[in-house]
Parts: structure tokens; C-alpha cells; sequence
């Protein structure tokens, strides 16, 4: 609900002396009571919306969307189905958008009713920001009872229940597909939300581990769709448009890593036919559970490896 002023209610008097004077009434105590009502509501409105943090002088972290609905903590109801997602979020230091990421995303597949363990697979050694390596390793550490993966940016909120998030049984399906997405519209992106079986992901080797910085790990790993010649499924049926998802990334206050370094501009737009699952080395520094609002998610910090003779360009200079 979003009202169209900001003006608070306000109830009026013909005669506020005569009206404190008398003996309260059951009208007055409604009359009271509607008020603080109201007023509390206002509140919400405001402070879910964003403007909250702007008064008080925060206006660089992105406005926090209001909760779908309160849901049980408990995220794995067998009622719900065989199927249980490993939703990996590929993550370092946006902790204002971790804050707001998996309460939403909790909420949001409970209420669709999707079995599911939120990982973040935080990255903590010196190298540049590895998306896909990142992945990689979620799909490495995710429990075994857990069958499928999505692969999930941080900034990325789903707007439209109608979206599915189920089993992609019969192969990956792009959740965040380019004409739904609300910078991407190329053909061949497969970035952003991309489901798939573990079977599917172990098909393809995983993604590779060569690019270090933001971008183009998503368009290699479309090939490797292709190669494995698997099927690539999108939403149809959705009306929403670019609307269907809320991005929540201010490039303003947190710019992407887009160096190009020494032979990196090159080799970006080669496959890369050996790498990925089986050529993976990190170190799991900790692992552990925790609770943001009531939504449980498991906080794996890792270490990733690098061969500086094949990709020098992990160092940032």
C-alpha cells in the first residue's frame, strides 16, 4: 500500500477545551485509537520505502524493500516437496545489500513454497572479486541434501511471485532472462539468476576460474551450456517486464572491478575447455551459521587460490 502524499493523518477539533473537559467516551477512545493506528502505519510506509534513511542522512544504501510476509523460520518443510535448493550468492563486502538479500529471498521462497539453504560463499583473500570461482565453491560446500543450485547476484530481487524457482529438471532455467532482467538484454546472457540441477552443473565442469574482475564469466558459461548440449529454459507468461526485479546496487557508492589487465582483454573471449570444478583450489577459512532478521543462511569465508602463470591478472596491479 503506498499513500499518495506524505501528509500525516491529522484529526480535528471544533473545540479542543470543551473536548479534554467532558468525561472520555467510547467514541473518543476510537477516535484515539484510529490515530495511533494510523500514525504506526505511516511509519512502516516510510521506513520500508526508503525515506527514513534519507532523513537521517544515509541516502547511499539502497531503499529496503517491505517484507512479503512473515513466514516460519524454517525453510526445509519435507511437505513442500522432494526437491531442496542450494541458493549461492557469490559475495564480498556489500554487507548494506546481504541486510536486505536474504530476509527478502527467505521470505520469498517460502511463501512459493521452495525447499531451500541460502550460502553466501564470502571471498577474503587479496586477489580480485571471482564470481565464478565463488560458485564453484558453493556448489563444492552446499549440503548433500540439497539437489539443485541457483546461482544468485546479491543486488538482485525478485519482484513477481509468479516467478519459478523450482527443480529446473529438465534443464538450466534463467530466472533473470534478458527481456525480464533491468540491465541486460543481449540473447546469450545467462547471468544474474540461473538454476540448474547438480547433475547439470557437474556436466558442464562448473564454471571456469579465469576471470578475475566483473564480467563475461556468464557468457563463457553459456557456451559451456551448449557444449554439454543442455537445454536452456526461461520464464514465459511474466507481463512485468523489466519491473520483475528490483536491482538494488548503487554503482555510485560501490563501483565494479571492470580492469583489463595485462593479457586480460584478450583472453576474456576464449573458452576455456579444461577449467572449472576440477581445477578449483581455495581454502575454507570458516564456516558458519547465522540468523539476519530471523532468515537463517550459512556464511562459508574462503580463500581462492591462483596460478599467477595462467591469470596474472588476479592481482588488481
Amino acid at each position: 500500500m503506498m499513500y499518495s502524499s506524505r501528509r500525516k493523518p491529522v484529526l480535528y477539533f471544533k473545540d479542543d477545551r470543551s473536548f479534554l473537559s467532558r468525561k472520555c467516551t467510547v467514541w473518543k477512545l476510537f477516535g484515539f485509537c484510529m490515530v495511533f493506528v494510523l500514525g504506526s502505519l505511516l511509519w512502516v510506509q516510510l521506513t520500508c520505502s526508503g525515506d527514513m534513511n534519507q532523513t537521517v542522512g544515509y541516502s547511499h544504501l539502497p531503499h529496503q524493500p517491505c517484507p512479503i510476509e512473515r513466514q516460519s523460520s524454517s525453510p526445509d518443510d519435507p511437505s513442500w516437496g522432494p526437491h531442496k535448493m542450494a541458493l549461492i550468492v557469490p559475495f564480498r563486502e556489500r554487507f548494506e545489500e546481504l541486510l536486505i538479500f536474504v530476509p527478502y529471498m527467505h521470505a520469498f521462497l517460502n511463501k512459493k513454497k521452495i525447499r531451500h539453504k541460502i550460502f553466501i560463499i564470502n571471498q577474503v583473500d587479496r586477489f580480485r572479486f571471482n564470481r565464478a570461482s565463488l560458485i564453484n565453491v558453493g556448489h563444492m560446500e552446499s549440503d548433500n541434501d540439497t539437489d539443485y543450485i541457483a546461482m544468485h547476484d546479491v543486488d538482485l530481487l525478485p519482484q513477481n511471485e509468479d516467478l519459478d524457482y523450482g527443480f529446473p529438471e529438465e534443464g538450466p532455467f534463467h530466472v533473470a532472462s534478458p527481456e525480464l532482467h533491468p540491465l541486460y538484454h543481449y540473447k546469450t546472457y545467462v547471468g544474474g539468476i540461473l538454476l540448474l540441477t547438480k547433475k547439470h552443473y557437474q556436466m558442464c565442469n562448473g564454471m571456469s576460474n579465469r576471470f578475475w574482475g566483473w564480467g563475461r564469466e556468464d557468457d563463457e558459461f553459456f557456451r559451456r551450456l551448449k557444449t554439454a548440449k543442455l537445454e536452456l529454459f526461461r520464464p514465459t507468461g511474466i507481463t512485468t517486464g523489466t519491473k520483475t526485479f528490483r536491482h538494488i546496487h548503487d554503482p555510485a557508492w560501490r563501483k565494479r572491478d571492470q580492469k583489463r589487465i595485462a593479457a586480460q582483454k584478450q583472453e576474456q573471449f576464449k573458452v576455456d575447455p579444461e577449467g572449472g570444478l576440477t581445477n578449483l583450489r581455495y581454502k575454507v577459512e570458516s564456516r558458519k551459521e547465522v540468523t539476519i532478521s530471523g532468515a537463517p543462511c550459512t556464511v562459508i569465508s574462503i580463500a581462492l587460490e591462483c596460478d599467477f602463470s595462467q591469470t596474472p591478472w588476479c592481482q588488481s596491479s
